[in-house]
């Protein structure tokens, strides 16, 4: 008889062993879950912290192409303060008002306003600095000193334009970085 107790307890302990063996299997199996959940996070983490990475690096270019773009905006009002000074002090537009001597009879009907020719002489100076910055008409070789101001206005535009298009890209592919997570 006592072989019977001893063989219902050993069943009862083999029956808890069980039991908790399944309980620890259950355990065990969320263990890994678990880990396998926080690897994916850790890997979400790396390629956020390499797009963080990338994103600054755009930055810092942006910050650099914004300084570029400052120095060529003061170089631009550097130039076109000096043209308009070459403007101001230049001589009356004399090649402007050539294409009207070739035409006598529409020089003659223009004598008679003698108050405004200021108002038109400017306009007539500012049309022709407008067809030459746009490149319409080649300019005269008699015309005032720093013609080439110009060409370098021009430029500087060009520039200008070029650098801000450049500025917003960079500043587009930083917005999509940033918020693409």
């Amino acid at each position: 008889m006592t072989g019977m107790i001893l063989d219902g307890v050993l069943m009862m302990l083999l029956v808890a062993a069980l039991g908790y063996g399944v309980r620890l299997e259950r355990k065990l199996t969320a263990l890994r879950e678990g880990q396998q959940a926080f690897a994916s996070a850790v890997t979400d983490l790396n390629a956020a912290a390499g797009r963080a990475e990338a994103a600054l690096a755009s930055l810092r270019a942006s910050g650099q192409e914004t300084d570029l773009l400052h120095d060529r905006i003061i170089k631009a009002r550097e130039v076109k303060a000096q043209l308009e000074t070459l403007i101001a002090r230049g001589p009356a537009p004399a090649p402007i008002a050539e294409p009207v001597k070739e035409a006598p009879p529409a020089r003659a009907a223009a004598p008679a306003p003698a108050a405004p020719p200021q108002d038109d002489e400017r306009a007539a100076r500012m049309a022709a600095l407008a067809e030459r910055i746009q490149g319409l008409s080649a300019p005269s070789r008699g015309r005032a000193p720093g013609g080439s101001n110009v060409a370098a206005i021009l430029g500087a535009m060009t520039a200008n334009q070029s650098a801000k298009q450049s500025l917003n890209r960079a500043r587009r592919s930083l917005d999509e970085d940033l918020f693409a997570a």
